[in-house]
Parts: C-alpha cells; structure tokens; sequence
C-alpha cells in the first residue's frame, strides 16, 4: 500500500493508485433503465454510485462517465427506473455492463407504469424523473426525482474491491 502525501494543488493523484483506494469502498449495484422512445426497446446501465441526495423533494444521484453510450439513450426520454440488484444477480449485472449487443436478451424485468424495465427479483425498484445533470470531470452527476418506489426481498448485490458479491449482515447472525 502506497501512502501518498496530502494533496496539494498543483500535485497529481495517480488514477491507479485511487482506483486502488476507492475499491476498498463497497457500492451497491443498480440497473438505471428505460424505454428507447424512438424504437420503443429497453435500454440501460449499471452504475455503482446510487444514492439518496434528498428527502424534501425526494432526490437521488448517481454519477454516468460521460463516455458511456447508454445514458444518452436512458436519458433521452426523461423517465427511467432503477432497479437495487440482489445477491445472485451477478449474470443481470454482466448483461447491463455490456456496450453493445441486446443487454436485455438474458435479464427478465417487468414495465414500471412509465414503461421502464423494472429488473425481476431486485431488492427495490425506484422510478424517476431527470431532473439535472451537473459536471463531475469526467463522468456525468445526474439528479433525479423519485416518483414511485418499492422494495422486494432479498439482499442486496455489492461491489468490492473489483469484485461482486452478496452483503451479509453479521449485526443479525
């Protein structure tokens, strides 16, 4: 482990050695998905930066790189639904996470009443409406309003330090 000095401006944090630190943060892992309105066919993405932003309004976040392809075609419509993955749900994630091919081929999901896949078997699905999206460098911070939310069981699935796995609750054992 490598200890880098505190930061300075003008001093550059190497991006694999922050790669490296941040991996130690376990992150949920969320669909973000809607209908493409011009071919009527799901789209989506998967991101691990979803959070709670507000109560009153009702907000949440999540950051896109601003290369990504699918958020232009997620966003295009205005509405889209996330979908909290559960433990098991590791083949749902590789699917979304592809950048081309039909990502919906293998991920069985139901419409929200907007029409977004919802994923079968996630742990909560929230609805949304784009609200604004704000410069992050070199990803996207996209705030959204939450218009329908509900949850399902199960556990959710996490990602750490490079890799997917199931969250357990050692405070219940």
């Amino acid at each position: 482990m490598t200890t880098a000095p505190p930061t300075r401006p003008g001093l550059r944090i190497d991006q694999l050695d922050f790669r490296h630190v941040m991996s130690h943060l376990p992150t949920g892992v969320v669909a973000v998905t809607a209908v493409e309105p011009a071919s009527a066919r799901p789209v989506g993405l998967i991101v691990g930066t979803f959070a709670s932003l507000s109560l009153e309004p009702p907000l949440v976040a999540f950051s896109v790189a601003r290369t990504s392809g699918s958020w232009p075609r997620v966003r295009h419509g205005g509405r889209f639904s996330a979908s909290v993955l559960a433990e098991g749900q590791d083949a749902v994630c590789r699917s979304l996470s592809r950048r081309s091919g039909d990502k919906f081929a293998d991920v069985p999901w139901h419409p929200s009443p907007d029409g977004a896949p919802r994923v079968n078997g996630a742990v909560a699905w929230i609805d949304c409406a784009l609200e604004q999206e704000l410069d992050g460098g070199d990803h996207v911070i996209v705030v959204a309003r939450v218009l329908r939310m509900s949850t399902g069981p199960g556990e959710p699935l996490v990602f750490h330090k490079g890799r997917l796995g199931g969250y357990r609750d050692t405070a219940a054992a």
